[in-house]
């Protein structure tokens, strides 16, 4: 029974090492690939960009130019509009004329020329001829290709003289590193990619799920248990804490799905366009809140570190030498590592906080992204939030509950030491 115990102990052990090791390979290329993706496919590439507007609306304003066409009942409502502001502006040339020159001797002869020669009566005569012309230089296509060439010229100077240059260089390193074209055909290709990356991941998951269930019941339907099964119980809870320490357990990923914009009767389309992204291990956000932060969130920092880390890493070490060497049983130090230092580390508190916060967070971001959708009756916005819990937060979770279950497995190996002397 006992050599049974031993193997099934040694198998989870030998099955959560393996498992690790794939769950590590799997998240590295996942977390860079995401990364990437999350980058190329960020906002400020798409809908606040406005390099990406000025190509939009040049091709606009080409097609616009080149569609427009002075010909049939559109050429005579021209025609009439044409000829009456030709009139107008004419008439007000004679008046001023005539207003400038006749306080004068000088301005009276011209007056006198004027009306002997009949100047403006000829010009009025020949509206119809510059109508004509005017009409005929709107749709020669020289002069569309010309008018495409100044409105693409003025909007590029009227943006550079008023909108911050992009930096593109991570972007397109990105680009370059994958090698699969532009930038559309990288976000396909490296989605394509991730989501296969991702049922990995998440079948590695649901292994890890399995194994901490079964590493439970047999801590929880083992009456007897002997040292070396204690200890590879320890190595087997320290795997998890490794995990849920350095593995992401939060995914904040909130993003514009689609959103469709009509300008002059054209339909722009924006889709996958990133909002704010955050996946860190706790151990990443020590790290951050230490190396980034003011004194407050330096204490945090440090006070994470020791309730999450310090705590229950010197509790599994003490646990070791408290069941390795009986005469440690009434050290106080080693005692209270490991009885007290498990009440002080609050892993499962830390649990039940991530848990609260994921689901914060998932009541929040629908809550915003509804109001950026209602933003507008002409713009139809489609918002999506891909928040998820990740590997890291179930291995910590596994963790807490299996430190749990082995401090009353110490309290009796405890006891029945203290029987047997």
């Amino acid at each position: 029974m006992k050599t049974n115990r031993h193997f099934i102990i040694v198998f989870l052990l030998i099955s959560i090492c393996c498992l690790s090791v794939f769950i590590y390979r799997a998240d590295g290329e996942k977390r860079e690939i995401k990364e990437d993706l999350i980058e190329i496919s960020n906002i400020k590439y798409g809908l606040f960009n406005v390099d990406e507007w000025k190509i939009i609306l040049s091709n606009i304003l080409s097609k616009k130019i080149e569609e427009f066409e002075v010909d049939g009942k559109n050429r005579k409502q021209m025609k009439i509009k044409i000829s009456d502001f030709l009139y107008k502006v004419i008439s007000d040339m004679e008046t001023r004329y005539y207003e400038e020159n006749s306080s004068s001797i000088t301005g009276i002869l011209k007056i006198g020329v004027a009306n002997i020669t009949g100047t403006f009566g000829k010009i009025k005569k020949d509206i119809p001829i510059f109508t004509e012309q005017i009409l005929n230089f709107f749709n020669d296509p020289n002069n569309k290709k010309a008018l495409k060439s100044y409105l693409s010229g003025k909007l590029d100077e009227y943006t550079d003289n008023t909108f911050a240059k992009i930096d593109y260089s991570l972007h397109d390193s990105i680009i370059n590193k994958y090698n699969f074209g532009d930038r559309a055909a990288t976000i396909l290709s490296l989605d394509t990619r991730l989501e296969t990356l991702q049922q990995t991941a998440n079948n590695y998951k649901y292994v890890l799920i399995v194994l901490s269930i079964f590493t439970a019941a047999f801590i929880l339907f083992t009456k007897i248990v002997s040292k070396t099964e204690f200890i590879l119980i320890t190595i087997t809870c320290t795997l998890f804490l490794i995990l849920g320490l350095t593995l992401p357990m939060i995914e904040i990923d909130a993003r514009v799905s689609e959103i469709k914009i009509s300008l002059l009767g054209e339909q722009i389309n924006f889709q996958d366009q990133v909002l704010y992204y955050k996946s860190k291990s706790i151990l990443e956000i020590i790290r951050l809140m230490i190396g980034n932060g003011g004194f407050d969130l330096i204490l945090v920092g440090f006070l994470v570190f020791i309730f999450s880390v310090l705590f229950p890493i010197l509790k599994l070490v003490s646990s070791v030498f408290l069941v390795s060497i009986p005469s440690l049983h009434s050290n106080k130090i080693i005692n209270f590592l490991v009885n007290k230092t498990g009440k002080c580390s609050m892993a499962d508190v830390m649990v039940v906080a991530i848990f609260m916060s994921y689901i914060r967070f998932s009541g929040i971001l629908p809550e915003q992204l509804l109001q950026l959708e209602n933003l507008s009756s002409k713009i139809d916005v489609l918002t999506t939030n891909k928040s998820s819990l990740q590997t890291g937060f179930f291995a910590f979770t596994a963790f807490a509950l299996l430190s749990l279950l082995t401090t009353g497995k110490i309290k009796k190996i405890q006891k029945n030491s203290s029987d047997s002397v």
